[in-house]
């Protein structure tokens, strides 16, 4: 990249930290310090509001960056990680959005732990919580590392290491000093800056065809190298029955996970009601549907114009097809279109990891923090004494999670960002999505019931990819000259998402303590109708 690319992107992309950085400032000097303010943003926000914050929380490097690349390199197979992402909101508005606003308070270990012995269930859905985030978290730092590859050429292997880092730091400022009311609003700038973005190549792309969709969808095929194999399904999932079996745990992992990810149910907690919690819900899917739309079409506009092979040159994950487009729709390299739309796309998918980053580790250290620490700490304080030491000891969990992230980013960065994010999805709904749903809809659920939910989802979905070709036995995998690769399929979630299930039904069978009807019966009619939620 010339030194115009470099200096323009980096300018626009300190501008959005500068922005940031003023809003977090100014939200730090308003706070008041409680729990409610820190973990929730004292539950001030409009469903308008918390909806744009929702998209903009979900749409992360692995949609903006991550799925164009693998539409661009795989073509149909790609969109149907999108397809996915898309599906599982409809799980979340019809089972978890309302259910979850009634029921919890900060964190989704208030919601499972309301009719059970809180100390084990809190810590193991604690926990849960805290691996999906770093997860979700490795998967936006490899997206940044990726960018300032792109952006920096030569010098992009070690800047790529810094930016990881700065990336990081970012973070933890922003929810050390600023928590839940300066992530929601930079969420909200960061949503209308993608939205806005995604919206101008999209019409590039299709002005580029003069509207003929076919025209696009053919001379994708064409630049691809697979001529028709590009548009029809099979191209990365088609082949044995690994490949098939591979293609359905995705599919199960992406639409079951969304409704266990600890970032966006507890999104639900900032609004005043249930009913704006429903609403919220709705205007996401709106949004979200919008830019999954936009998204096809820049995937299929980077195989057009670029053609697989220069997208896959470029980052054999595909993560840089997006701004490699944007570069020639603007005029191509060199030109000063191309310069200032490169610089544009590039700082909007900064913005994006940023504000996603910020929410993700405000859910992990709220997660340490309210479940993990205040289950183990000695109960000599007051209340309110003990919601001012968990703040603090989220502030220090945003260090510590942002320094594992970081550390995981940089032996990962080979990876497809949304490939990286369908794990997390897989560790979710193995994990947390059973225990959350039992929690809800079935009578006779116990703790031993939960815990077993928690661990028998969790424990396998971590064994299995460790044992996969995600980390060994593969050119691709984070050991490429290693093989200890004995699970054949890269996302575990056809195994571990049935046991999570299973293992909370036995359980619960096998519990020597029977449930406790009358708080079932209290938690029902406070799920159902708000009564007594916070």
């Amino acid at each position: 990249m010339t030194g115009d690319h470099q200096t323009l992107a980096l300018v626009l992309f300190s501008v959005f930290v500068a922005v940031t950085l003023a809003i977090t400032t100014w939200v730090s000097r308003r706070r008041r310090g409680s729990a409610e303010e820190f973990y929730a943003g004292g539950r001030l926000f409009s469903p308008l509001e918390n909806g744009f914050a929702i998209a903009g929380d979900y749409m992360s490097a692995a949609s903006f960056l991550g799925i164009s690349g693998l539409i661009a390199l795989f073509g149909y197979d790609g969109m149907l990680y999108l397809v996915g992402f898309l599906v599982a909101w409809l799980l979340v508005l019809f089972l978890v959005a309302e259910l979850v606003r009634n029921c919890g308070r900060f964190t989704l270990a208030d919601v499972v732990a309301a009719r059970m012995r809180e100390r084990p269930v809190r810590l193991a859905v604690g926990a849960a919580s805290v691996t999906v985030s770093v997860l979700y978290l490795v998967a936006q730092m490899v997206g940044a590392g990726s960018l300032v590859s792109l952006l920096l050429g030569d010098a992009g292997a070690q800047a790529r290491t810094w930016m990881v880092i700065g990336v990081g730091a970012l973070m933890v400022f922003y929810v050390a000093f600023g928590g839940m009311r300066a992530t929601t609003w930079i969420q909200i700038v960061k949503a209308v800056l993608l939205l806005g973005g995604a919206l101008a190549l999209t019409t590039l792309v299709v002005l580029r065809f003069h509207g003929d969709v076919n025209a696009l969808l053919n001379t994708a095929a064409e630049r691809s190298g697979h001529r028709k194999d590009f548009l029809a399904p099979g191209l990365k999932y088609g082949g044995d029955w690994t490949a098939r079996l591979d293609f359905i745990s995705l599919g199960l992992a992406l639409v079951l996970g969304t409704g266990g990810l600890p970032h966006i149910l507890s999104r639900f907690y900032t609004v005043p009601t249930a009913r704006a919690a429903r609403r919220s819900a709705v205007w996401a899917i709106g949004l979200i549907g919008g830019f999954y739309l936009m998204t096809v079409v820049l995937g299929f506009g980077a195989a057009a114009v670029l053609g697989s092979g220069a997208v896959r040159a470029s980052n054999a994950a595909g993560n840089t097809a997006v701004p490699l487009l944007a570069l020639d729709l603007g005029g191509g390299a060199g030109s000063t279109g191309g310069t200032v739309l490169f610089a544009v796309v590039a700082a909007v998918a900064f913005a994006t990891i940023l504000a996603v980053v910020a929410g993700l580790t405000l859910a992990s250290s709220a997660s340490v923090a309210h479940d993990l620490h205040a289950s183990l700490r000695p109960r000599r304080t007051g209340e309110q004494g003990a919601r001012r030491s968990e703040v603090a000891v989220a502030r220090v969990a945003a260090v510590a999670v942002g320094a594992v992230a970081i550390g995981l980013a940089l032996l990962a960065r080979n990876l497809n960002v949304a490939f990286l994010v369908g794990l997390a999805f897989a560790v979710a709904a193995s994990a947390n999505l059973p225990a959350l749903l039992y929690a809800l809809f079935w009578r006779r659920f116990t703790t031993r019931g939960a815990v077993w939910s928690v661990y028998g989802g969790l424990i396998p979905a971590l064994t299995l990819v460790a044992l996969s070709p995600v980390v060994s036995g593969s050119p691709d995998a984070l050991f490429p000259g290693r093989d200890f690769a004995v699970f054949p399929l890269a996302n575990p979630g056809v195994v571990s998402i049935p046991l999570g299930f299973l293992m909370g039904w036995l359980g619960t069978v096998l519990s020597p303590e029977a449930a406790d009807k009358a708080r079932h019966a209290e938690t029902e009619v406070r799920a159902l109708t708000g009564a007594g939620a916070a």
